[in-house]
């Protein structure tokens, strides 16, 4: 049985020696590089089944190993764990938005280290199995054209990201690098107004792509974006996302109507939040969040962002639930939200 395979990118020799000692110990297969230059070479050369790496070396950082192995299909699949001082833990924003998988603070114990290995590992696999069982839920846009196919094809070559609840995705006015494709889980965007009040846009789940208009029109974000639960999804790198709507109209085609679909629900939200009384801005808000099948889910959703989606203050959101929990039209348990009549919800009076 193939032993697995570690790779170590670190510029401190005393550091890279022991770590090295402490995984062949463990009984690894471990390849170890000096600078960030020799890293990328190895992991190209051997593809390790995981990558510690520092953040601050000669020739090129751990930032730019990340970002040249993201590049390669072959490599980008690779868990990536960073190893980073103390003082370098306000960058790892940076560093886990690019795509790392996790990082240890340095300096770490025996046991820290091989827990984070085995963790990753585990997780990796585990992440393989559900990412399979997913692939094959992707009728809404992989079709029999080619490039729906290519675009399949991408999907099923990235690493899979887990985002922790409350962890941002993006910032509005950062930069779109890729779209990103929920897996699992779910995911809010929402802009600040200028007192610091949140109004949330929308709320997307499993199959669905965010960042979509600013990639397409090669812009910045206009908004946020927040996981409201623990989320995996994988980003499609711009570059490879402009190849494919370039040579294939019907890959086109799909992101156009992403955005028509988009453009849609938001002319709806507005005029809800124009023209709707309270009730009928809360139900219509609780049937979003449903989908096709409202009497079928559970809604796990907090007060403040039910208020930021129907444009109410959260003692208003509180009032306006306990009244349908009385009249019969919701089941109310914690932050969990059960309809129980959604033909009432439909036909909410104005």
């Amino acid at each position: 049985m193939k032993k697995t395979s570690i790779l170590i990118i670190e510029d401190n020799d005393d550091i890279r020696e022991s770590t090295t000692e402490i995984l062949e110990l463990a009984n690894y297969t471990v390849f170890h590089a000096n600078n960030g230059k020799t890293g990328v070479e190895l992991a190209v050369k051997h593809l390790p089944d995981i990558i510690l790496c520092d953040i601050m070396m000669p020739e090129l950082d751990g930032y730019g190993v990340l970002f040249m192995l993201n590049k390669t299909p072959e490599t980008s699949t690779i868990p990536f764990i960073f190893l980073t001082a103390k003082a370098e833990r306000i960058d790892m924003r940076k560093g886990m938005e690019m795509g790392a998988d996790d990082y240890l603070t340095k300096p770490f114990d025996d046991v820290e280290l091989l827990n984070a290995i085995e963790s990753r590992l585990n997780k990796r696999d585990k992440q393989e199995a559900f990412y399979n069982k997913s692939l094959e839920k992707l009728d809404n846009l992989v079709g029999r054209g080619d490039g729906l196919a290519e675009l399949q094809k991408l999907v099923a070559d990235r690493k899979i990201r887990t985002v922790k609840k409350k962890q941002v995705i993006y910032y509005e006015g950062d930069s779109p690098s890729g779209l990103y494709l929920i897996l699992n889980g779910k995911v809010k965007t929402f802009k600040l107004s200028n007192d610091g009040r949140e109004l949330l846009t929308s709320i997307y789940g499993p199959d669905e792509y965010i960042g979509v208009n600013a990639l397409l029109s090669n812009d910045v974000y206009h908004e946020t974006s927040e996981a409201v639960e623990d989320t995996s999804i994988c980003m499609l790198p711009k570059e490879m996302i402009d190849q494919l709507v370039n040579h294939y109209p019907q890959v086109g085609r799909a992101f156009i109507k992403i955005l028509s679909n988009n453009l849609k629900e938001k002319e709806d939200q507005l005029l809800q939040l124009a023209y709707h009384s309270v009730r009928k801005r809360m139900a219509q808000v609780l049937l979003r969040l449903a989908g096709t099948d409202p009497e079928k889910g559970v809604l796990r959703i907090s007060r403040d962002d039910l208020a930021a989606m129907a444009g109410m203050a959260t003692e208003t959101v509180s009032r306006t639930l306990s009244d349908f929990k009385d009249e019969g039209l919701i089941e109310k348990k914690g932050s969990q939200i059960i309809i129980l009549n959604a033909t009432k919800l439909i036909n909410m009076k104005n």
